[in-house]
C-alpha cells in the first residue's frame, strides 16, 4: 500500500469484461429456445446471434449451449451462468434508470385470439429487457383494438384477420396460424341435432368465420354459450358443454381437435398482424421481443 492508501499486487491480473450485447443474445436464446427468435427480437441475423454467443463461450471458456439441429439447450453451465446473466443484466437496466429523466410508457393491445397462456413469461422477458418501461396491456377483440390504435389510444396492437380481411393494408403482417374445432375428449353429438358451439360475443372475426363455414357446408349449429372473452369460451368448451372455433395457443390443455372425427368443415388460417407507431429505439427492442415471443408460443 502506498501512501494514498492504494493496494498494489505483486502480480496484476487482467479482468474479464463481458458484451452486454452477447449476454443480452444468451438470455433471448434461452427465453425463446431458438436462435431465430432471438435474432428477431435483436432486428438482427441469426448467424450474428451465433457468432456473439461463440465469441462470448470462448471469453468465458465454457461451453453455454448444446446445439442439434432442430433444439437449442442448455449446457450445465449455461444454467449456472443464465442467473448471472440476467442478473448483470437487471444491473446494467438499472444503473440506466438511475439516471433516466422519466419512465417509458408502452401502451400495447393484444387480440384475446393471440395472447397464450405464455402471457406472464413473455410481460417478465419484457420487464427484464427494459425494468423502466411502464407496460399498459388491452386485451380485447381485434376490431375493438384496431378502433383504439386508429383513435392513438394504444401505441401498437397485435390482432388476427382472416383470410379474406383486406380492409387494411397498413399493417406488418408476423405469421400465419389455423384455428380448429376444439371440445373435450369426452364431447359427444349426434350428427341429426344442431351443433352446439361455444363462442365469443359478436363482433368478433374468428365467430364469423365459423358460423360462414358452417353455413357453407350446410352444418346446423346452435349457440349454447357465448363468452365475453376466449378464457370463458375454452372454459366451456373444457366443461363438456360445446364446440369452439379456437386457435391451439389460447385454448385450456386438453381439449381435442374434433373438426375430422365430426366432419366438420376446415376452417381459415388466420393472419396474425402488428399495427403500431411506436419510434422509440428502446420500446421498439420490446417490441420485437414481444413478436418474438408470440411467434413461439
Amino acid at each position: 500500500m502506498n501512501r494514498y492508501g492504494q493496494i498494489f499486487h505483486p502480480f496484476p491480473f487482467k479482468m474479464k469484461v463481458l458484451d452486454l450485447d452477447a449476454v443480452r443474445a444468451f438470455v433471448l436464446v434461452a427465453d425463446l429456445n431458438s436462435f431465430t427468435r432471438a435474432a428477431d427480437a435483436l432486428d438482427t441475423t441469426q448467424s450474428a446471434v451465433s457468432l456473439k454467443l461463440k465469441r462470448l463461450e470462448a471469453h468465458l471458456g465454457k461451453q453455454l449451449l448444446e446445439r442439434t439441429p432442430r433444439l437449442v439447450r442448455l449446457s450445465t453451465d449455461g444454467v449456472a451462468f443464465l442467473v448471472a446473466a440476467r442478473e448483470l443484466l437487471g444491473a446494467h437496466e438499472r444503473a440506466l434508470r438511475a439516471v433516466a429523466s422519466e419512465r417509458r410508457r408502452l401502451v400495447l393491445g393484444l387480440s384475446e385470439h393471440v395472447a397464450g397462456a405464455d402471457l406472464p413469461a413473455l410481460l417478465a422477458r419484457i420487464n427484464a429487457h427494459d425494468p423502466g418501461l411502464v407496460i399498459e396491456l388491452h386485451l380485447g377483440m381485434s376490431a375493438a383494438l384496431l378502433t383504439l390504435f386508429d383513435e392513438r389510444r394504444v401505441d401498437a396492437v397485435v390482432v388476427r384477420a382472416e383470410a379474406d380481411d383486406t380492409a387494411r393494408d397498413d399493417g406488418q403482417p408476423l405469421f400465419s396460424e389455423p384455428l380448429a374445432w376444439l371440445a373435450s375428449a369426452e364431447f359427444a353429438w349426434r350428427k341429426s341435432e344442431p351443433l352446439p358451439l361455444a363462442l365469443l360475443a359478436a363482433p368478433c372475426n374468428v365467430r364469423a368465420a365459423a358460423i360462414r363455414a358452417l353455413d357453407a357446408a350446410g352444418v346446423a349449429w346452435e349457440e349454447v354459450f357465448v363468452g365475453g372473452g376466449v378464457a370463458a369460451v375454452g372454459a366451456a368448451a373444457a366443461a363438456g358443454l360445446a364446440v369452439s372455433p379456437l386457435a391451439r395457443r389460447v385454448a385450456p390443455r386438453g381439449l381435442v381437435e374434433v373438426g375430422d372425427a365430426f366432419a366438420l368443415p376446415a376452417l381459415p388460417t388466420s393472419s396474425v398482424t402488428m399495427y403500431s407507431r411506436v419510434s422509440d429505439p428502446r420500446s421498439v427492442g420490446s417490441l420485437r421481443l414481444v413478436v418474438a415471443g408470440l411467434r413461439g408460443a
